[in-house]
């Protein structure tokens, strides 16, 4: 298999250690953000290896592999092979989700020590139910997100700049885009028929929606309400008054819906003080910027809501897990957690001294050594620091591996 693809080092450093092992490698996220190519350059260390290697790749978005349904018909396929003797068969699946049962056959393979086993997919809610329950403690699973900043620069071949920052604010992270003119036509043209896929075959398809349009409804308020506290009451409220009738409870099972798509992702709130997590209003964000605008275009309106958005989104792919900070009638945009680390954020367009106090004042109400930082767009910084908070510009945080 030839395919030629940029290294994304983030992602490879991660599951590089695991090549040759006997734990399942799970590849998870949206689709097209690129979970395939980094497949074969998977496939191409192995041949670097050992170039007698024996692959075996199952892509169910082909044509050719139609006839791998479930469980039994992927052994079948996978034990038509002959192994080479005192070496392992690395299998690589693609989609695994569209294989019934595919966890009972993983397991299977996985218990006979022969195979080395690595797989994407494109649905949260299966595959986390389905590989907790049969394969608990024998599989590792890699979040894969589309392009950060810096990954944008290095596959368009652009320096950073101001330019680059809103040509990635515009468009989005979605690899496939370094093919095409990023012209608003082309561009959206493209990413619109992605965003058709993911509603279509992720959540229409995979979870038999029979409302459609209260579904492209519904993910249109996203689109509106980026960054913006939402509950299923709410949501439910705002389309009665469009003469659309649908309950809170279908409101939150489409929600679901879309999560498990990986098409938005969920923020609850946390009370910092006491740590509780809520389990109501929360705030929603896109996996990528480019199919929220192609949803709803951009409009530099909607800066502030887009530049939380890329500070989510940032903070995701390096492993962080982030909450709202509820601290009593104030709000910290995200506490961001990784292990023992932890930093709360504030973002902001632009610090002025109309809002100085409240982006920074917010954060000095919290009585602990945690780093806390505040992310704008000013390009002066009239300081670096303001007693002990970190002003950042969005570039700088961007560019960082924190």
């Amino acid at each position: 298999m030839i395919k030629t693809y940029i290294k994304r080092d983030h992602y490879l450093r991660r599951i590089t250690p695991y090549i040759g092992k006997d734990i399942i490698k799970v590849l998870v996220g949206q689709r097209r953000v690129g979970k395939s190519y980094i497949l074969y350059h998977i496939m191409d260390i192995i041949k670097q290896q050992d170039s007698d290697a024996m692959i075996i790749y199952i892509n169910k978005e082909q044509h050719e592999f139609d006839y791998i349904t479930d469980n039994r018909s992927l052994l079948e396929h996978i034990n038509g092979y002959s192994p080479k003797k005192d070496k392992k068969m690395h299998i690589f699946i693609d989609e695994v989700q569209d294989i019934h049962q595919f966890e009972k056959a993983l397991r299977s393979l996985n218990a006979s020590g022969n195979y080395d086993i690595y797989c994407t997919g494109s649905n949260a809610m299966m595959l986390s139910s389905d590989l907790s329950t049969y394969l608990s403690g024998r599989y590792i699973e890699i979040p894969i997100h589309s392009l950060s900043y810096q990954e944008f620069l290095q596959f368009h071949s652009y320096q950073d700049s101001d330019d680059s920052l809103l040509a990635y604010i515009k468009y989005g992270g979605l690899p496939y885009l370094i093919h095409l003119t990023l012209d608003d036509d082309i561009a959206y043209d493209y990413i619109k028929n992605v965003e058709n896929t993911i509603l279509f075959n992720d959540v229409v398809k995979r979870f038999s929606i029979r409302n459609i349009a209260f579904l492209e409804r519904l993910v249109e308020y996203m689109a509106n309400n980026v960054g913006s506290i939402v509950s299923a009451n709410k949501i439910s409220t705002f389309l009665k008054s469009q003469h659309i009738n649908i309950s809170p409870n279908i409101v939150l099972n489409y929600l679901s819906h879309l999560s498990a798509s990986f098409l938005i992702h969920q923020a609850k709130r946390q009370d910092i003080n006491g740590k509780k997590i809520f389990e109501v209003n929360e705030k929603y964000y896109f996996e990528d910027l480019g199919l929220r605008h192609s949803i709803r275009r951009y409009q530099s309106m909607d800066i502030n809501k887009v530049l939380e958005n890329l500070v989510y989104n940032h903070l995701k792919i390096h492993g962080y897990h982030i909450h709202i900070g509820q601290l009593g009638s104030k709000e910290i945009d995200f506490v961001a957690k990784r292990h023992d680390e932890q930093i709360y954020i504030q973002v902001a367009y632009m610090i002025t001294d109309d809002n100085h106090a409240r982006e920074f004042g917010n954060l000095l109400h919290i009585n602990d050594n945690y780093p806390k930082m505040v992310i704008s767009m000013n390009n002066m910084l009239s300081t670096s620091t303001y007693q002990g908070i970190s002003h950042i510009h969005i570039r700088d945080f961007l560019m960082s591996e924190l």
